[in-house]
């Protein structure tokens, strides 16, 4: 219905009265009700494919000179939109031109200038409010009226709350209101959550996860439901299923993990390996439109914190049944395929099947037995030799992905343990080996498989993709590379395999970490798309996320187009309501995801603080990981990462190089990838940000 109205509003300029008048225009041409051409309407105008020019003139907004993106807010009032398309630089938008907008919001913007000298655009339509509850901090004037001091700065508002509207809140109290503008463009709010006193770790940590718009607590009806699904696997369910159960499966994962949505099996067929990777089934559990989906759709995926874990779905199912527990029968989506020595996918097949997975094992046993560890080759002496086939096939897999040139970007992950009181007791690197990459090879593999095979069917889908950089970008970082005393050839075509030659010079080096992370700023984001492009991280022609459905939204969505397919119920009616679906999913799914990785950032950057604010006056070694006019960045081995300032160094005044990101003083130069010692001086865990100065 969308595609219509767009070719009929792109084909005839034609003009009505107002909006209801084209309601019925429509609700005619198409032969629907009002209510429905209304629905599909008001949600194009939502989402700001179409725009009212002027009174009852409705234009298609790909056909004029608008652009969709998020407000970047800033202190000083004037903002910045980020489009949408990740190929277009950010505009500039003066105050009076934000006509509301505040920082975070997503909105329909006109464009005034797109010149290499100017960028400039003004808001016409807000279209998603980011702000409807403001983190802050609330004070008393008189005992009787209240203020909220919002925690991001960017919003530049003072939020004034009834004293009726305070829950009784004390002073410098961290609260969430519910925000409310007025005529004069004054902000009024009533306090709908109290999280804790200012300099509380976990009001903070509260305040983040708020800011974030992430709740711990699932809604009553999402609740409700959940309840109602059996936590047992009946005969009726298990009907025209492929039955695995006496098949030798197993789960890898981390040893704190509660929710596996993957199992593996391997088998030998002559020379070739025949591997199966089996999906927890969870769409079959989860309804289309029913609230558990509609809920998975706003939450788009769960969210990782080192103390806590925020699931798309409730613990009845992303730890229940939908969880691939040992010695329990559990529903599964399965690919079986057919490798060759080479890595070559020979056969594939796509199936509903039931498991009895006979294991739940952890990186550190199946790690042990792949370096030949008696004891845990004993204990799992039953599936030893799956376990090292698995490893045969996982180094094929590698290497095939190697030689295509997958970029294997050498940056650790922080692991942080947070206990019950917030003390936190370590920050290091999380360990990551042969068996991380065992699963990692297997489930890039599976998911290259699935988005292949429904890429060639032509049917509508969520596809995973990672565009090729550009071109400046990788020129920038071979300039600092160069500015690194590491020689670069001059790169005239970007392909996976010239970003590879690229890592190896830096391979082996002390600065290797920090000049991966440069390079990994200069490449495009991954994200969702109905269109497949392509992996350009992985050197893949086909990917898409299918391993993870209790926890991601878009392996969820294709679960059901893949159940749909098997059980042939997608028609020319189905394939046009696929087709409208997958594009609104994977532009959900994408912010989502970026949303959470905000928020995973600044819990774990909160926890980095309250740890180092132990060790204040206490001196590190570590490598500059980032340099500015005002100072530089040096980041620690366990990945705690502090700012030296410009003005505690030694030699008085500092020239700052932009392109070879040097700070250069008379007698003293700092360069990223410089190991120096500094001394902890300060770690404001409110703004989370760390001091160092350099060690004498």
């Amino acid at each position: 219905m969308k595609n219509k109205i767009l070719d009929f509003l792109k084909n005839n300029k034609i003009k009505f009265n107002n909006k209801d008048d084209m309601v019925l225009y429509f609700a005619g041409k198409f032969t629907k009700t009002p209510r429905q051409i209304k629905d599909v309407l008001n949600d194009m105008i939502k989402r700001g494919e179409i725009y009212e020019k002027r009174k009852g003139e409705f234009v298609c907004v790909d056909e004029l000179n608008f652009i969709k993106g998020k407000i970047i807010g800033t202190t000083k009032g004037y903002g910045f939109l980020a489009p949408i398309n990740s190929l277009l630089p950010d505009f500039f938008i003066a105050e009076k031109k934000l006509k509301g907008a505040m920082d975070g919001d997503l909105v329909l913007a006109k464009i005034l200038s797109n010149t290499q000298e100017s960028t400039e655009c003004e808001v016409v339509s807000i279209l998603e409010n980011a702000n409807v509850n403001v983190v802050g901090t609330i004070t008393y004037y008189n005992n009787k009226n209240a203020f909220v001091i919002p925690d991001n700065k960017k919003l530049n508002i003072e939020i004034f709350i009834p004293k009726k509207y305070t829950m009784k809140a004390q002073p410098n109290f961290r609260v969430v209101v519910k925000l409310n503008k007025t005529k004069n463009s004054k902000f009024t709010g009533e306090v709908i959550e109290i999280l804790g006193q200012t300099d509380d770790v976990k009001s903070l940590e509260l305040g983040i996860i708020r800011e974030h718009k992430l709740y711990e607590i699932f809604p009553d009806d999402v609740l409700n439901e959940a309840k109602k699904i059996s936590q047992k696997v009946t005969n009726e369910d298990i009907l025209n299923r492929v039955d695995l159960r006496n098949k030798k499966i197993f789960t890898i994962d981390g040893i704190d993990a509660k929710d596996f949505d993957d199992a593996v099996s391997i088998e030998k067929k002559g020379n070739n390996y025949i591997l199966g990777v089996h999906i927890a089934d969870v769409g079959h559990y989860v309804k289309y439109n029913s609230n558990l989906e509609k809920e998975a759709y706003t939450r788009g995926t769960s969210v990782y914190f080192p103390n806590m874990v925020l699931p798309m779905l409730p613990v009845e199912l992303s730890n229940g049944i939908c969880s691939l527990l040992p010695n329990e029968d559990r529903l599964t989506l399965s690919v079986s395929m057919e490798i060759t020595p080479s890595g070559e996918i020979k056969n594939h097949e796509i199936f509903e099947s039931v498991i009895c997975s006979c294991h739940r094992l952890t990186y550190e046993q199946v790690y042990k037995v792949i370096c030949g560890d008696k004891n845990a080759s004993e204990d799992l002496k039953d599936i030893k030799q799956d376990i090292l086939t698995m490893q045969e096939l996982s180094k094929i897999l590698e290497k095939r992905r190697n030689d295509a040139g997958q970029l294997d970007l050498d940056i650790g992950e922080t692991e942080i343990k947070v206990d019950d009181n917030y003390e936190v007791s370590f920050v290091k690197k999380r360990e990551r080996n042969d068996a991380h990459k065992l699963i990692e090879n297997f489930m890039v593999v599976c998911n290259e498989t699935v988005a292949k095979h429904f890429a060639l069917l032509k049917l509508p889908f969520v596809y995973r993709i990672h565009e090729k950089p550009l071109i400046q970008k990788i020129k920038d970082v071979c300039l600092f590379f160069n500015g690194l005393g590491i020689k670069t050839k001059e790169i005239k075509e970007i392909t996976p395999i010239e970003i590879q030659n690229l890592l190896q010079l830096t391979k082996n080096k002390p600065f290797a970490e920090i000049a991966n992370k440069v390079l990994l700023r200069s490449l495009q984001k991954a994200r969702y798309l109905n269109e497949c492009y392509g992996h350009f991280g992985l050197a893949l022609e086909y990917y898409c996320h299918f391993t993870s459905p209790i926890r991601r939204y878009p392996d969820l969505v294709i679960h059901r187009i893949i159940k749909d397919y098997l059980h042939k119920k997608i028609n020319k009616t189905k394939k046009q309501e696929l087709t409208d679906f997958v594009v609104d999913a994977s532009f959900r799914a994408s912010e989502t995801e970026k949303n959470a990785d905000l928020a995973e950032r600044d819990v774990d950057d909160l926890f980095k603080a309250v740890y180092i604010k132990n060790h204040i006056g206490e001196e590190f070694e570590g490598i500059i990981s980032g340099v500015q006019n005002y100072g530089f960045y040096v980041q620690l081995e366990n990945t705690v990462e502090g700012l030296v300032k410009v003005d505690t160094l030694p030699d008085g005044s500092y020239l700052f190089l932009e392109k070879s990101l040097k700070l250069k003083g008379t007698s003293n130069t700092f360069s990223i990838g410089d190991k120096v010692k500094i001394k902890v001086v300060n770690s404001n865990v409110f703004d989370r940000k760390i001091d160092f100065i350099l060690a004498k």
